[in-house]
């Protein structure tokens, strides 16, 4: 049994999520960021991979007041579990996703992690060790759903997310395309890795809403084929 997957993006119009410096680039606007908030405030955990931990500092806190209070209400934490995919436990000990927010959080690492470093993120988190080199997703996930998460949301990067679409466990990709050509062969895209090679292998999308926001447009997405939804 796992959660059910949804992975959110904002891209360039030309499928950029940011320089080819990594460098963080405003491309939705106020409404796409409540949207968000939102997902994230109905989500039971919020996931990023190490790379944007290091490249972005994010919190992935829920923002808005009304949003906290709605959670509160149902007797939720104020902020979703937030977790991080991180083969060798390089999480640093300021990170705002440790530091910033009340709530629970977990450092998914492998085999790989020195035991030092884990000890120190045990401080501030939940450690699982998923995998020998690189985090088992569906380990992770499985583990994940143990613990009383069923909503998973994935923000990044490109790399965690394409790793996500490669073991089949993502059911749902919500896409905001920004009004702007960041360019660069080099500049992240929201499915980064070695890519399908077989048209067979092609994950298939099915479009459930496209909206006009902001400056530019919001598309919905479910994962056509996955038998493997839990819901």
């Amino acid at each position: 049994m796992r959660p059910f997957v949804l992975v959110n993006v904002a891209m360039s119009a030309d499928g950029k999520l940011s320089t080819r410096e990594r460098r963080q680039v405003k491309i939705s606007g106020s409404d796409d960021f409540a949207r968000v908030d939102r997902m994230k405030a109905e989500c039971d955990a919020i996931m990023v991979g190490i790379g944007t931990v290091l490249a972005d500092d994010p919190s992935l806190t829920v923002k808005s007041p009304e949003l906290v209070r709605w959670r509160r209400e149902r007797g939720m934490d104020d902020h979703p579990v937030r977790v991080v995919v991180d083969s060798r436990a390089r999480t640093p000990l300021r990170a705002s996703i440790l530091t910033r927010g009340e709530g629970k959080r977990i450092i998914a690492c492998t085999a790989r992690a020195k035991p030092e470093d884990t000890r120190e993120l045990g401080r501030y988190a939940t450690i699982i060790s998923a995998g020998e080199e690189r985090v088992d997703l569906n380990r992770l996930v499985e583990e994940l759903y143990a613990t009383g998460i069923r909503r998973l949301m994935v923000e990044g990067g490109g790399q965690l997310i394409w790793s996500f679409f490669e073991a089949g466990l993502v059911d749902e990709f919500s896409c905001f395309v920004g009004n702007m050509i960041i360019g660069g062969s080099d500049a992240p895209t929201p499915a980064d890795g070695s890519g399908f090679v077989m048209e067979g292998d092609f994950c298939r999308l099915s479009l459930q809403e496209v909206k006009k926001m902001d400056e530019g447009v919001l598309l919905v997405w479910k994962v056509s084929e996955n038998s493997s939804v839990t819901g």
